[in-house]
């Protein structure tokens, strides 16, 4: 008998890599145009620099589309040159409206994708198009993510925590509502390796980031950073039965500072009920 050819995978099929990377960054830096009737339009314009990521876009959807360059002049630069991917089928726009890429201003309101997908790709291209990766002017290794999204800055921060432990609070900042979510060091580099494995679909110049950051070491005399013990149902009711400091530390291997922390917390219904459960 002949074998077949295995059939290309079917478009924004998320659990491919490749087309959850393509989702995550089309939610971030893409533009769904809603026309008149069933007219409309997927736009992603980027720096030409950039362009090759394009391309790959192009190359993954089985519809027309165009890639086309201008230049004009912006608040950071008199001359700026970038790329435009448009992309105007209805049934692409359809398919990839239902995996939750909303029509018209969406930075609020786009989250991850409630269909199985390949979590850190999607992630990656979130973090190719809207955030940032290198070294801090101290020298340590960061990666970080603006978004105005709680859902997807929840999202990475749960990711890392399950990587690394570290945990992390978002919260908007006063001047524009946004989040910036930023990691350094350890955590940063964890990320990074992460995100950025060998052959993956990525901006080329943020693989070569996330490379360089993999060669950091922490210096000899620098000391590591603590993390962060999450507390545990049954502590709390270890702490809420002792009604004592000392006590309580002495049994949970904790300080009386984080003991009497805590317990005040739990009196005054600062920890949610649904908290370390």
């Amino acid at each position: 008998m002949a074998e077949h050819e295995p059939s290309a995978p079917q478009f924004m099929d998320l659990r491919v890599p490749e087309y959850a990377y393509m989702f995550g960054f089309l939610q971030a830096d893409g533009h769904l145009h809603q026309g008149a009737g069933q007219k409309g339009r997927l736009t992603v314009e980027i720096s030409v620099r950039d362009i090759e990521i394009l391309r790959e876009f192009q190359r993954l959807t089985p519809y027309n589309s165009t890639i086309s360059e201008r230049t004009r002049s912006t608040n950071f630069a008199e001359s700026h040159t970038s790329a435009t991917w448009t992309l105007c089928s209805l049934e692409a726009r359809t398919k990839l409206n239902e995996l939750g890429l909303p029509y018209g201003r969406k930075s609020k309101r786009i989250t991850p994708p409630r269909v199985e997908f390949s979590r850190r790709d999607y992630l990656r291209g979130v973090v190719d198009a809207d955030g940032s990766l290198g070294y801090t002017a101290q020298g340590f290794p960061f990666v970080s993510l603006t978004t105005a999204s709680t859902a997807v800055g929840v999202y990475l921060c749960r990711h890392v925590r399950q990587l690394s432990g570290v945990e992390r609070l978002i919260k908007r900042n006063t001047r524009d509502g946004i989040y910036n979510i930023n990691y350094e060091k350890e955590p940063a580099q964890r990320l990074a390796q992460d995100l950025y494995y060998p052959g993956c679909l990525s901006l080329e110049r943020k693989q070569l980031k996330a490379e360089a950051i993999a060669a950091w070491t922490r210096p000899a005399d620098m000391r590591a950073a603590h993390t962060r013990r999450r507390w545990k149902e049954w502590e709390d009711e270890i702490l809420l039965l002792a009604c004592d400091d000392a006590a309580a530390a002495k049994e949970l291997g904790r300080t009386e500072k984080s003991c009497h922390l805590r317990l005040w917390r739990l009196r005054t219904g600062q920890v949610p009920a649904r908290e370390e459960r």
